[in-house]
């Protein structure tokens, strides 16, 4: 089979209209129950269900087929804590002042800080890494591409697999991330792109009212 052939799609899912519209229903009210969670359980989460929702990420669209994502699916307390203390590190220059007012300003509602105890507490972490080069085999080093939006999408799907299993998560980005390389042995040709916390919610978890603010469909679509 040469690199341009093709086979049917035969695994494709065909619904009657009605179908679709309870579908559609039940995924969006499946969606507004995910919530970014800032206090986990340390409950333990099987090793199988962040395996499955990886695949899932793994199946996201993306550039040339060339997937330029990695996952690396934290449960090692000693790794959890070296990046707790390095991401708070950072965080402390972050709401020092490095942030800038205006952007100190936009996160106030959210009630965020400088301590970031979910690292360690929840049982996983995955640490997300952007490929520059790569491909579909493993040995390639050919240039990928729309590797951002790849990896966005993929992350995307990552956190609507966890929620589906009964999951929270929280997306978590320190600034700079470099360290995450090092604790992560991975290479120089790729970059950190996000850290989720994943987890149960802890029992007395709350929810800032400023995030339950959605805006209307009106506000962020438009039909032509």
């Amino acid at each position: 089979m040469n690199e341009s052939s093709s086979i049917p799609l035969s695994d494709f899912v065909t619904y009657s209209n009605s179908e679709m519209e309870q579908k559609a229903d039940a995924f969006f009210k499946l969606m507004k129950r995910r919530h970014s969670v800032r206090k986990f359980s340390n409950q333990s989460v099987s090793k199988s269900i962040i395996e499955n929702a990886i695949r899932a990420a793994g199946r996201a669209p993306n550039g040339a087929n060339h997937q330029p994502w990695h996952f690396v699916a934290i449960s090692s307390p000693a790794v959890k804590r070296q990046i707790r203390e390095q991401a708070e590190q950072h965080e402390r220059r972050f709401y020092a002042g490095s942030a800038g007012d205006e952007w100190l300003d936009a996160l106030k509602p959210l009630g965020t800080n400088d301590q970031k105890p979910y690292l360690e507490t929840a049982p996983w972490l995955i640490a997300i890494f952007t490929q520059k080069k790569g491909g579909l085999n493993e040995a390639e080093q050919k240039q990928n591409y729309y590797v951002h939006e790849s990896v966005g999408i993929a992350t995307g799907f990552l956190i609507t697999a966890l929620h589906t299993a009964g999951l929270a998560t929280l997306t978590h980005t320190p600034k700079p991330m470099s360290f995450l390389t090092k604790i992560c042995a991975r290479p120089d040709t790729e970059r950190p792109y996000m850290l989720l916390v994943v987890g149960h919610p802890a029992s007395d978890a709350t929810i800032p009212v400023h995030a339950t603010k959605k805006k209307a469909l009106p506000q962020i679509s438009t039909f032509l």
